[in-house]
């Protein structure tokens, strides 16, 4: 690697608020904002919006969408499609 090109490569915090859930890591990511760590040490901490604790897949836990009520929207917009 060539010296002085590359970002720096530190400890970070990402925390997911919805869910209540923060991981240390490394990144080269950057923040005006700190934490300070259950180690005593104070981190930048990135807030994301998704996370392993918040994403469906993950969780297990799906929303619910209402698809018969679109589909009968979409008879009364268009009719039944009958030919």
């Amino acid at each position: 690697m060539k010296p002085g090109i590359h970002p720096d490569y530190r400890p970070v915090v990402f925390r997911d608020r919805s869910a209540g859930f923060a991981f240390l890591t490394r990144s080269t990511a950057t923040s005006d904002t700190a934490i300070e760590w259950t180690d005593g040490n104070t981190y930048p901490v990135i807030d994301v919006d998704v996370s392993s604790a918040s994403h469906p897949f993950y969780t297990g836990r799906s929303r619910v969408l209402d698809t018969a009520g679109r589909v009968e929207q979409f008879r009364r917009r268009y009719g039944t499609g009958h030919a």
